[in-house]
């Protein structure tokens, strides 16, 4: 069964119509009904790339939370060979919301780390929406500097609504293993290459996205804060969170326009989760060329690049 997001009623429309046809060209053979349905096919997939030409901040942030887009697990089924996890911060626990681990990305031995969301309610329990506890970060901050010791390249997928607001989260320290998580990224010796590929939500997605290479999915988004928290912040009314996306920037064609990521990875049309297969790949082919464009540099010229790259953003804007 498909579904359709809310902006996309028009083409849901006429997929109905499309079914309905199908349906009676199934009861017999009927030449005038195929080539209704191929006009019909044609017009919808017509519809459908229209509308995602034109999307707006608000509507792309509903294809960032999209159900059926690919999340990590999908990643490094699709990108990633032999891959190994590895769990705890070795201070307090476990924290499912951040996955790491050791693989191998074209053959190359690699780091990997990115937030789990989870694809049903079970599983989004478990990994806490991708909303990570202070221990993740601090796992995070360890696999990086296990990455930097073995001259491991890094790479993070981020896919969070931001860190978890808990008050057991702040009991723990949540600032400072995002500061520490930061801090390690920004003094990897190691290339690395971080991919928004759903939301990138605040400090939580900062944390892991401080890398040499800093890329978008097409309808992916990165902001401060989430549109319902800025709302909320700036308004005390989160019902305008769809005026809030569209003056926040979040989109990846603003950020990159002010520098704050480095490049934008096309989705298929209708968003990724409609070939989760296709974005994958792409991904992974924008990976390669980000790491193959680092693969020169020696460990001190990464450093000072990197930190370039992010002093560069406060001066820019």
């Amino acid at each position: 069964m498909r579904s359709y997001l809310s902006f996309e009623q028009p083409v849901a429309d006429v997929d109905a119509r499309i079914d309905e046809m199908k349906a009676l060209a199934a009861k017999g053979d009927s030449p005038a009904i195929e080539e209704e349905i191929g006009k019909l096919e044609a017009k919808s997939a017509k519809l459908l790339a229209d509308l995602y030409a034109a999307l707006t901040p608000w509507q792309k942030t509903q294809v960032a939370r999209c159900q059926g887009r690919p999340h990590f697990a999908d990643y490094i089924k699709g990108l990633i060979a032999e891959f190994t996890p590895l769990a705890g911060d070795r201070q307090f626990g476990e924290d499912a919301a951040i996955v790491g681990g050791l693989g191998r990305f074209h053959g190359q031995p690699v780091c990997v780390i990115g937030h789990e969301k989870g694809d049903d309610t079970a599983s989004r329990l478990v990994h806490n929406f991708g909303m990570a506890r202070p221990e993740g970060y601090r796992k995070a901050a360890r696999l990086m500097d296990l990455a930097d010791r073995f001259n491991l390249p890094v790479i993070s997928l981020i896919d969070t609504a931001g860190a978890w607001p808990g008050i057991d989260a702040e009991e723990r320290g949540q600032a400072e293993a995002i500061a520490r998580a930061t801090d390690a990224g920004l003094s990897l010796g190691t290339p690395s290459v971080a991919v928004i590929v759903g939301e990138g939500g605040s400090g939580g997605a900062l944390a892991i996205a401080a890398s040499s290479k800093v890329l978008m999915l097409e309808h992916a988004i990165y902001t401060v804060a989430s549109p319902e928290a800025a709302a909320s912040i700036l308004w005390r009314d989160s019902s305008r969170a769809q005026d809030a996306a569209t003056n926040m920037k979040i989109t990846a064609a603003d950020l990159m326009k002010f520098g704050i990521i480095d490049g934008i990875v096309p989705e298929p049309i209708g968003g990724a989760h409609r070939d989760p297969a296709a974005a994958v790949e792409a991904t992974g082919k924008a990976i390669a060329g980000a790491l193959e464009s680092l693969g020169n540099l020696s460990r001190e010229e990464l450093r000072e690049a990197r930190a370039t790259k992010f002093l560069g953003i406060g001066r820019k804007i």
